[in-house]
């Protein structure tokens, strides 16, 4: 049964969290987390927990110390304007379409797929490498936020998902393999955790919960990856 999140877009600590400049140490992966907005302060605590060196991105220079990406949950259109505000748009394009590794949580999800419906007035740039159809606040608004159960095929067990005006993953094309499902209403198995290639995307909120699972596993896409160094 779905568990109401009180929770819902505001966190006090955040100040307390932010880290912006990466800590190289060792052979430690550096992980970039966009921080134009929403939760990047609690990717950034969830990676450093993992040892990882992790810092926030805000600008092209800044993309080219990371080995690997997250862009975070908020909201996405903002998200959205404010890259193509920062001149991010185009690094951002090309970092996808060299296939290196990035992972998307809910607005960040939105923001890699091919497809977005329901989206707000004059829609919002998508960068279009992950073959997913989504819809906008699939889910609700936000007073219908919830922790429920995903079904996860990493290691065949649940694991806990917090959904914040969650976007739902409707179609899943081409070489996309889906990581994770929840029940929801008649939809036994609705995907809501994909990856396609160096690509990793979650309907939900991992980074709100105490479990590593998903940045985990997605410090084992980056340490699989052999590229060079980005160059914007």
């Amino acid at each position: 049964e779905h568990q109401p999140v009180l929770a819902v877009g505001f966190f006090p600590e955040r100040e307390k969290l932010r880290v912006r400049t990466p800590a190289m140490s060792g052979s430690q992966p550096a992980v970039g987390v966009l921080a134009l907005q929403g939760a990047f302060a609690e990717h950034v605590a969830m990676l450093k927990k993992l040892g990882v060196n992790a810092f926030e991105i805000r600008n092209p220079l800044e993309l080219t110390k990371a080995d690997g990406l997250v862009i975070p949950g908020g909201e996405s259109s903002t998200i959205s304007l404010v890259a193509e505000e920062w001149k991010l748009i185009e690094p951002l394009k090309k970092w996808v379409s060299e296939s290196r590794p990035v992972f998307g949580t809910c607005a960040g999800m939105i923001f890699l797929s091919k497809d977005a419906k329901n989206q707000k007035k004059n829609g919002q740039k998508l960068l279009g490498e992950l073959d997913i159809v989504v819809d906008r606040n699939h889910f609700g608004r936000q007073k219908f936020s919830f922790e429920g159960e995903v079904t996860c095929s990493i290691d065949n067990k649940k694991h806990s998902g917090i959904f914040i005006r969650a976007p739902g993953i409707l179609e899943v094309n081409g070489s996309t393999e889906i990581l994770g499902t929840i029940e929801h209403e008649q939809n036994k198995a609705m995907p809501v955790a994909v990856r396609q290639g160096c690509m990793l995307a979650t309907s939900f909120h991992p980074e709100l919960t105490e479990d590593p699972i998903w940045h985990e596993y997605f410090l084992s896409m980056i340490k699989e990856f052999k590229g060079k160094k980005f160059s914007p």
